[in-house]
């Protein structure tokens, strides 16, 4: 049985290195017995995003109501013949990660199935479910069973996790406008164009997000803090050449960061991570 469990991670592990490189360049920061865990979330949610974003041709309301059926079903079973399913599961039991969290994930990704743009109620029940319950899903794992903890550094984690996904969204407008006839922009719809005003307002809550987060940063343990910081450096980085693009920009090409600054920036969090907790 260990040696499935271990094969199902290491395959989780591998879908998130095909997926993001920079989210794998923070993980491989935390020390190792939370990258495991980790990939385990991860290679959850970008299953259940792989459905909705590019399964075309497919019943994805059919194939995601399967997978939520089969997330639960492995979740109280304890296993999984899924492996990325069972990977997850193994970290929801041994964390405790709130049912509650799972839910609201998945009924983001199921509006995902319906909603072309998002009216503002819409748009704030989407970015806790897609993004600022992912946050807390990984803030289990960080905490290891310290509610206190866990408590206090709730609203960070979900700052953090909303300013990353909203500057995705202004990062992907055009491919998430070209590929799947979406914008994820509040009060943005066929009727109203996204222009600079707009997106500044977008961008005024995001700089607070990033503020209250990085009060979290400094508090979370060490073996992890490093890998989150990173992270937020890079977002921070990619938030700034957005900052500086108009609309028009945005609309034509995808803002990068390159490896090379990636790599800069990791060296950099080393550096002032140190005294982080301190400041």
């Amino acid at each position: 049985m260990q040696l499935y469990n271990d094969t199902t991670v290491k395959m989780s592990k591998l879908l998130t290195g095909a997926y993001s490189t920079s989210f794998s360049m923070g993980i491989k920061a935390f020390a190792p017995k939370y990258r495991e865990p980790i990939y385990a979330v991860y290679g959850f949610v970008r299953l259940a995003d792989e459905i909705v974003d590019t399964f075309h041709g497919h019943d994805k309301k059919k194939l995601l109501t399967e997978f939520r059926a089969e997330t639960y079903k492995a979740i109280e079973a304890r296993i999984s013949t899924n492996p990325v399913l069972h990977a997850f599961q193994l970290v929801v039991n041994k964390y405790g990660i709130d049912r509650s969290f799972i839910d609201a994930f998945l009924d983001s990704m199921e509006m995902d199935l319906y909603n072309n743009y998002y009216k503002n109620k819409e748009y704030k029940d989407y970015i806790y479910g897609s993004a600022e319950v992912v946050g807390l899903m990984c803030l289990r794992v960080f905490v290891e069973g310290d509610r206190k903890l866990f408590d206090e550094l709730y609203l960070p984690a979900k700052a953090l996790g909303s300013a990353f996904q909203k500057v995705n969204f202004l990062r992907d407008i055009k491919s998430d406008i070209e590929e799947r006839g979406r914008i994820y922009l509040p009060g943005i719809n066929e009727y109203v164009d996204i222009n600079d005003v707009n997106k500044k307002l977008l961008e005024d809550g995001i700089r607070e997000e990033f503020e209250l987060a990085l009060e979290g940063i400094k508090r979370l343990p060490a073996g992890v803090r490093l890998g989150v910081y990173s992270a937020y450096l890079y977002y921070i980085k990619l938030f700034d050449k957005i900052r500086r693009s108009d609309v028009k920009v945005l609309m034509k090409k995808r803002v990068r960061v390159s490896n090379l600054r990636k790599l800069a920036l990791l060296m950099k969090s080393v550096l002032e991570v140190k005294v982080l907790k301190t400041t």
